[in-house]
């Protein structure tokens, strides 16, 4: 009896551990092979920046440089004053970012645990700014702040409107009011996110004498820190990469997204009396570099950030 008893146990022990081997194979070539789709073209982008002209058209180079070179990261920094659109950049994605940030807060706070009439009203309006594009209204915006007046009384006391483009007003007003860029998602979230919070928390403070804003402040926005540090992040990484507004409202102040949008068609080089064109190997080499350049401020930031972006991200009901 205990011969069999062994034999059976063996057996079936095998049968498990073959199971979960193959399981985890098959989930680590799985995890390989995505990491690989998605890595690859970066990896392939970042090796060519370190090449030099006559690299770019030997056929023989593939991706470990061979006359290796800080000529594009020197040509795009010139090209494209690097370092003050980062500085203008960095003050935009942050100014939204934060206001952004308190402001859907507020609002998400607002549609879940108030009733009030006309709330499911509201909640489609804010679901229906997700499904618009943001092209079918942006004559209009351009117009609003082009010409920007409050309901009649700035023309009425100095006899004509403020032109509020090529200053930071636009996206501080559009955050302020809950129309910045993706509001309507970032309200979703926190609006999802407290609906999942227990009830009773804000009971017991309103038994023991706390009000609405104290309640609010004092815990509430505790709770809902790694909410908030997600839709920060959220708000900073997509203004960052705007392209939208930035070019709509932005066109003497120098942005990171602007100047990859120029190009460097037409750049001289020292030398040459002609400059570079579209599909050029080093016009596209400039370009990659560029980029590799904008969204490197990101990953830093991620870096540091990933652990309360993860927990936001789980806790926001989204997933799952």
């Amino acid at each position: 009896m205990k011969k069999v008893s062994r034999k059976l146990i063996h057996k079936y022990f095998n049968q498990f551990f073959l199971r979960r081997l193959v399981g985890m194979v098959m989930r680590y070539l799985l995890l390989i092979g995505l990491s690989f789709l998605i890595l690859y073209p970066l990896i392939v982008k970042l090796t060519n920046t370190f090449m030099s002209e006559h690299d770019l058209i030997d056929g023989t180079v593939r991706f470990i440089p061979r006359n290796f070179t800080l000529f594009n990261y020197q040509k795009a920094i010139e090209h494209t004053k690097f370092f003050e659109g980062l500085k203008n950049t960095f003050l935009v994605s942050f100014l939204c970012g934060v206001l952004q940030m308190f402001v859907c807060t507020v609002i998400g706070y607002g549609l879940a645990r108030f009733k009030f009439k006309g709330r499911n009203i509201v909640f489609a309006l804010v679901v229906f700014t997700i499904l618009v594009p943001p092209q079918t209204y942006m004559i209009s915006l351009y117009m609003k702040f082009r010409f920007f007046d409050v309901f009649g009384i700035v023309k009425a006391i100095t006899g004509n409107t403020v032109r509020l483009l090529d200053t930071y007003w636009p996206m501080a007003i559009l955050s302020l009011t809950g129309f910045g860029f993706k509001n309507g998602l970032y309200i979703l979230i926190m609006r999802q996110y407290f609906k999942g919070m227990p009830k009773e928390l804000e009971e017991a403070a309103y038994v023991d004498g706390s009000g609405l804003f104290r309640t609010f402040t004092t815990i509430i926005l505790p709770l809902s820190l790694s909410m908030m540090v997600t839709i920060f992040l959220f708000a900073f990484s997509w203004q960052w990469t705007d392209i939208f507004y930035s070019s709509m409202f932005f066109s003497r102040i120098n942005l990171l997204s602007n100047a990859l949008m120029v190009g460097f068609e037409g750049m001289m080089l020292p030398g040459r009396t002609l400059g570079l064109k579209t599909g050029q190997p080093l016009t596209s080499t400039l370009t990659n570099t560029m980029s590799l350049m904008v969204i490197a401020p990101l990953l830093i930031i991620y870096i540091f950030a990933q652990r309360r972006l993860v927990e936001g991200i789980e806790r926001s009901g989204i997933v799952g």
